[in-house]
């Protein structure tokens, strides 16, 4: 299952962390939400690959760390979204379409 590219629409937003909205449900350490906005990762698919922080050009995700998550234990996080430049390689490379970008949110 893919990413809800409507996800502000049908998602509550439900905390900030390192500067992006997350969009609920969270109940850690199962459910933890889609983290960001303009970039946009679904923490409870995000399978920790690390394409997306090898092909993204401007360093838009890093590592953190997710204990206990069923899927995996660590998130690529899109701490500096607001550095991307929206060349759609993070989506691109996703296994598991985890990742939306969308300039217009």
């Amino acid at each position: 299952m893919a990413i809800d590219p409507q996800f502000t629409e049908n998602r509550e937003q439900v905390d900030t962390h390192k500067g992006h909205d997350v969009w609920g449900p969270v109940e850690e350490p199962e459910k933890l939400g889609i983290h960001g906005t303009h970039v946009a990762v679904d923490f409870d698919i995000c399978l920790a690959d690390g394409a997306c922080l090898e092909d993204c050009p401007v360093d838009v995700f890093e590592w953190v760390e997710t204990p206990g998550h069923p899927e995996s234990e660590k998130k690529a996080d899109p701490a500096n979204e607001t550095q991307c430049i929206d060349c759609m390689l993070c989506v691109d490379v996703c296994p598991v379409d985890a990742i939306d970008v969308d300039a217009s949110r």
